[in-house]
């Protein structure tokens, strides 16, 4: 059986999974965030509302445009006009259906 981890290398683990994670999603411009809220729950405007919660926890000042491009790899607006498709009415049905299971996210304030 192995070591039980130290909380400096769980931290590392976690924070290179997240920027695994936040990599693929960079790279699957075709996945739609409302696609990921029907499936999962949570969207990279989702990570991107944890990760400005996480800082502003730890009293580290940032916007929640700065969070969104930092999980976004670009600016919001750009992302959107790039590569957001409009909802269809099946996703959008979806996506009330799947309400109650989306995430909740308490941001403190700056």
């Amino acid at each position: 059986m192995s070591e039980p981890l130290s909380e400096q290398d769980r931290i590392a683990i976690e924070a290179a999974a997240f920027r695994g994670l936040v990599a693929h999603l960079q790279q699957r411009t075709d996945v739609q965030n409302i696609d990921l809220m029907n499936l999962a729950g949570f969207c990279r405007n989702c990570l991107s509302k944890w990760y400005l919660a996480a800082a502003r926890e730890r009293g580290i000042p940032m916007s929640h445009d700065e969070a969104r491009e930092a999980v976004y790899g670009m600016p919001y607006g750009d992302w959107k006009d790039k590569y957001q498709q409009e909802a269809t009415p099946e996703q959008q049905r979806r996506y009330q259906e799947t309400a109650p299971q989306h995430a909740v996210i308490q941001i403190p304030e700056a």
